[in-house]
């Protein structure tokens, strides 16, 4: 080790020794080269079905294809596209559909994981009893509900009804219900998934916090306020992130169900793509709007990121 003596004070001190430069040899030695070749095939994979789509879609939406013949048109898919009528009552009920899955299915698998949290011998057969409707195939649990939303007194909720005399009801046929409909199913189909994130989240809670607020006469309401769900703001926060794109990209459920009617009440940005490219073949156009919606979440995701970046670090 080098050693610094003062001049003055006659005190030793010690120097820091220099920082070996980290060089090819030297970091093949320290195990680089294995470190690549592990690495290096599940990065070539990740770009060959991820990196590559996208940018193959950022020159498809210059072009007018239908894959076998290309012409390049520049910016005029995203000129077409902005110039569809319908693009607005697509974004509209895109727009609508997540307001009513916050209001639905954000809340609901809460609530479920708080329920589940204050059972002690039957928690885990109600965990599995939630998760279960994860498992059913996703067209076939819409073609279940499908029929459960069976108009005249031919559908199981318009017989449930005729039973307090009420109905039936157009739930599908009708503009103003088809879409809280349509939620009530995807939340349905996907709230186990969130319920056991939620559920997870719940358990790392310390006990002690609910029975200090016990012994100090806290309601189960004042506990699930100023403990519960601040110790969740993390997970909340992500959650909530994940739910809003999920819905943004809903298509099967509309699709399946009321094929976008009625009278387009039901259309999705993303079934409007699907129209753009299976049903007209004009790939470019579809493409274009892809991208338009990608940039529009990735902008809204770093909007909502800031905004409540503060929040979840206090």
């Amino acid at each position: 080790m080098a050693l610094a003596r003062s001049t003055d004070t006659g005190t030793v001190a010690s120097a820091p020794a220099t920082r070996r430069r980290m060089t090819p040899a030297v970091w093949a030695r320290r195990g680089g080269l294995s470190t690549l070749a592990f690495g290096l095939p599940m990065v070539l994979v990740f770009a060959l079905f991820s990196w590559w789509p996208i940018l193959r879609s950022v020159v498809m939406s210059l072009q007018q294809t239908n894959f076998i013949v290309t012409e390049w048109v520049g910016v005029e898919n995203f000129a077409r596209v902005m110039a569809d009528p319908l693009l607005g009552r697509a974004a509209w009920n895109t727009v609508q559909f997540t307001l009513w899955s916050v209001a639905i299915g954000f809340p609901t698998p809460i609530l479920l994981a708080v329920f589940i949290a204050e059972l002690r011998r039957t928690r885990a057969f109600a965990s599995v009893l939630a998760y279960l409707p994860v498992i059913v195939p996703p067209v076939v649990a819409v073609l279940l509900w499908k029929n459960f939303y069976q108009p005249g007194d031919s559908g199981l909720f318009n017989t449930v009804l005729g039973w307090f005399g009420a109905g039936p009801l157009a739930w599908l046929n009708n503009g103003d219900l088809a879409i809280p409909s349509i939620i009530v199913e995807a939340t349905w189909a996907g709230f186990g998934t969130a319920t056991v994130i939620y559920l997870a989240t719940l358990m790392t809670i310390r006990t002690e916090l609910y029975e200090a607020a016990e012994i100090d006469g806290a309601s189960i309401l004042s506990r699930f306020w100023h403990i519960t769900l601040p110790q969740m703001r993390g997970t909340l926060l992500i959650m909530f992130l994940l739910q809003v794109i999920g819905v943004f990209q809903l298509f099967t459920e509309p699709y399946i169900m009321t094929g976008g009617g009625p009278e387009n009440r039901t259309v999705t940005v993303l079934m409007l793509i699907y129209r753009y490219a299976f049903v007209s073949g004009d790939y470019g156009r579809a493409t274009a709007l892809s991208l338009c919606l990608a940039a529009a979440l990735a902008v809204l995701s770093a909007v909502y990121l800031w905004a409540t970046r503060r929040w979840s670090q206090s």
